[in-house]
């Protein structure tokens, strides 16, 4: 770990500077440039809450208004969104930057670490919006956003640690590349970003707290929707199921390792 640590150091610029080209190359010839990044979010929550908050306003304990829903909505989507592309992004990083990797002699555990660049980047824009929206909303934040740099890192974490794994195995066996769109959607469903949680039956809210991002998405929304903070306990665990992955995937990389450039 010293080591990786070392390596992002001495290739630091490589990684601002590639981070600040895939910024610069996503939004070429965009008139909206980086709102492109919020757009999408933003509009996903304004489907969900245009067609649910009906439903599900009045369900909501500790949230009043007319625009509960959507305030519910938005928090969840922040933590959601960050760990979607976190890790869809880190299990392809091998195989998009094929080309990269057999010219250039490099550390290869340079790549994620562009790709969380980004995506933070990405995150804090689309968090400097949807303070934008509560605001519009008639909702503001509590101190209790203050525990968002904490709930940032550990989804960081195991979005990073999930992804590496199944990107190095992808490089192997491509199938996992096309199942994980799928099984994400899954998860998306199985996690209560749309939903709260406690309207669900106690035998299935008993199998959704099993789910890493139950904590994580939940603790989003007690910060941000609630002024509540996080459930402690909860996070502790998932901090500790994202070391343990990066930890594996680390160890996982160093066995691919020598197969991995002829793989490609």
């Amino acid at each position: 770990m010293a080591a990786a640590l070392k390596a992002a150091w001495t290739f630091r610029q490589f990684i601002l500077s590639s981070i600040r080209h895939e910024l610069i190359a996503r939004f070429a010839r965009s008139r909206l440039g980086s709102l492109w990044m919020v757009i999408q979010p933003l509009s996903q929550v304004l489907i969900y809450a245009l067609i649910l908050s009906a439903v599900l306003s009045a369900k909501l304990p500790g949230l009043e208004g007319p625009f509960a829903y959507a305030i519910y909505l938005t928090a969840g989507m922040l933590g959601w969104s960050l760990f979607m592309e976190v890790t869809t992004r880190s299990l392809g990083v091998f195989i998009d930057n094929g080309n990269l990797i057999k010219k250039m002699a490099f550390p290869r555990l340079v790549l994620p670490l562009i790709v969380v660049g980004s995506s933070l980047i990405n995150n804090i824009i689309l968090f400097i919006a949807a303070m934008g929206v509560f605001t519009a909303l008639g909702h503001i934040a509590s101190a209790t956003v203050l525990w968002l740099p904490l709930l940032t890192v550990i989804t960081l974490g195991f979005a990073l640690g999930t992804g590496l794994i199944l990107g190095i195995l992808n490089v192997f066996l491509r199938d996992i590349g096309q199942l994980m769109p799928i099984l994400l959607q899954f998860l998306f469903w199985f996690t209560p970003v749309v939903y709260p949680a406690h309207i669900v039956p106690d035998a299935v809210h008993a199998v959704l707290v099993l789910n890493p991002l139950y904590h994580l998405v939940t603790a989003y929304q007690n910060v941000l929707a609630f002024g509540e903070p996080p459930a402690l306990t909860g996070l502790a665990v998932v901090a500790a199921i994202a070391t343990g992955l990066l930890i594996l995937a680390r160890a996982l990389y160093q066995r691919a390792k020598p197969e991995l450039v002829d793989a490609l």
